[in-house]
């Protein structure tokens, strides 16, 4: 794959990855929706919802972005999601953005196996099932060497995830270290602006 180049064009194309439990109506989605919409409508944007098996996941997005253009395309993702933008980012050869991404997902998802209800709609449950870790497992073993063409946003605040686990996976690339904040980054308004400039729609 080409490495990154200090000649790169604007994104022409996005997918967003949502994380674990979550949906297309995270607010982290949809203020990045809302902003494309407003100032880049020409944007190819996607933002699916995320079958629960990672195999299928992967498989999804791999299909939804087939035919992509490998230079001005680039996946956004959180959390889970963040593992799966890094692993199709790295796949593919695209630029990626990822929000405290899981850098060990079979491990830290272990414990979730069962049945659980969606964080957007309570009334809308995610069955977890035990091969699920062993797909992550497989995903995680295959994971190609890592590319300078991201940007890691990076919270101390995490509650659920390690943030020098991810500051050591994200290395290579950009980082963006806040000293507070949360798993949810729920001050992501403040830090639109870099994914902006990242993705070179300044």
């Amino acid at each position: 794959m080409s490495s990154s180049s200090p000649h790169r064009s604007a994104v022409t194309h996005l997918l967003y990855l949502h994380g674990f439990r979550s949906s297309p109506n995270s607010f982290k989605a949809r203020m990045l929706a809302q902003w494309v919409s407003t100032h880049r409508p020409e944007i190819t944007w996607v933002c699916p919802q995320l079958p629960a098996s990672p195999q299928q996941a992967i498989a999804m997005a791999l299909s939804l972005t087939e035919g992509w253009p490998q230079a001005t395309s680039a996946m956004v993702g959180s959390s889970l999601g963040g593992f799966y933008a890094q692993w199709l980012a790295r796949t593919l050869g695209m630029r990626s953005v990822l929000l405290n991404p899981a850098v060990h997902p079979a491990r830290d998802l272990a414990s979730q196996i069962g049945t659980h209800p969606a964080w957007h709609d309570p009334s809308e449950q995610v069955h977890f099932r035990s091969e699920f870790v062993d797909e992550l497992m497989q995903l995680e073993a295959g994971l190609p060497p890592a590319r300078k063409d991201s940007l890691a946003i990076i919270a101390k605040g995490d509650e659920v995830l390690d943030w020098r686990e991810m500051r050591q996976a994200c290395q290579h690339g950009q980082v963006v270290l806040l000293e507070g904040s949360d798993h949810g980054i729920s001050d992501f308004e403040s830090h639109l602006r870099q994914v902006i400039s990242f993705l070179d729609w300044d």
